[in-house]
């Protein structure tokens, strides 16, 4: 066998398994991206609202401060969110998930049409939107955010 037909053979075996490995990549890498979208279905943008007609409107009246979602990276909020520590101080109630109760946006909705308007979303939707929203505004996001 010459080596002309050793190469061609070579490159037809290469041009073979490229062929059988591209259709196979993609559909790993579609179904990869579709299952990170399907697990983050969350609204960021419904989080925003909430987070600044309700949570910004309570911080500037009880801790007289705005808290930009850009204050702390994606992996502080996640742990400030899982931690479920609202306020350390003492004052309020300190739980984050007490802010995103039906209760709480049940004894706040005659001021707040934020609270009034978002009353029937269940918690944990509203909880993951508001996390979906300081995630995406947070200070190493591409999308660092303020609340004004």
């Amino acid at each position: 066998m010459s080596r002309n037909s050793k190469t061609r053979n070579t490159s037809t075996a290469l041009a073979a398994i490229v062929a059988a490995a591209v259709p196979a990549l993609a559909l790993l890498l579609t179904g990869y991206w579709s299952a990170a979208l399907a697990a983050d279905d969350s609204n960021w943008r419904r989080g925003r609202i909430y987070y600044r007609m309700v949570c910004t409107d309570c911080h500037k009246e009880m801790a007289d401060k705005i808290i930009d979602p850009m204050s702390r990276t994606i992996s502080e909020w996640q742990a400030y969110i899982d931690a479920d520590k609202h306020d350390a101080t003492g004052k309020s109630d300190g739980s984050l998930r007490y802010y995103v109760s039906t209760s709480y946006r049940d004894s706040v909705k005659a001021d707040n049409k934020a609270a009034a308007k978002f009353i029937t979303i269940p918690e944990e939707e509203l909880l993951a939107n508001l996390r979906a929203w300081v995630v995406h505004g947070a200070k190493d996001s591409d999308t660092p955010a303020r609340c004004n």
